[in-house]
């Protein structure tokens, strides 16, 4: 049974490096991975964003039992809410902190999350980031994607910067998923 639950962007599936380097970090601790899938019924980018949280959580609901640690991207940030109900630790890339409803959620959380994202990312907000905890990963000049300007390697830097962000977190919150012989 899994107990680290991928919430893709809504462009941004769980095959994509950020989530998948994330993945492959609590893999390597033991988690055992599952992904979210979103069902497109409407376009999400119509409804306010109550209505966006609440069509996330009940595409979420469903995974959370047995679930140790969330995994979100963009839009699957949507799932804040229930991290905070769930005290359920989580990694949030590049989280959308200039909507209101996002920001309350994650404010709202006891257990420990860390916060992905870039300077040129109109939907980061680095002040806010660091207002709602210790663990923060800026990225000056990363775009919503984690690319920054300039040649390729560039970015594939970042990549292994954010990869080693999540590793040093799962780490430091003393993340252990069910395959990983301690306890």
């Amino acid at each position: 049974m899994a107990d680290v639950l991928i919430l893709p962007g809504g462009r941004y599936g769980p095959e994509l490096p950020l989530l998948h380097y994330a993945a492959r970090a609590a893999e390597a601790r033991g988690g055992v991975v599952e992904s979210a899938h979103w069902e497109r019924r409407t376009d999400l980018r119509s409804l306010p964003a109550e209505q966006r949280m609440d069509w996330i959580e009940s595409q979420v609901r469903p995974h959370l039992q047995g679930i140790g640690l969330l995994v979100g991207k963009s839009l699957g940030t949507y799932g804040a809410r229930l991290a905070a109900e769930h005290r359920l630790p989580a990694v949030w890339l590049t989280p959308i902190l200039n909507n209101a409803t996002i920001v309350a959620a994650m404010s709202a959380a006891t257990a420990p999350m860390l916060l992905v994202g870039g300077t040129a990312d109109p939907m980061w907000d680095g002040t806010v980031a660091r207002k709602l905890g210790p663990h923060v990963l800026e990225v000056d000049g990363a775009d919503h994607g984690m690319d920054v300007p300039g040649r390729l390697a560039a970015s594939v830097e970042v990549l292994g910067r954010v990869a080693t962000a999540v590793e040093d977190f799962l780490d430091e919150i003393g993340y252990a998923g069910p395959g990983s012989h301690q306890g």
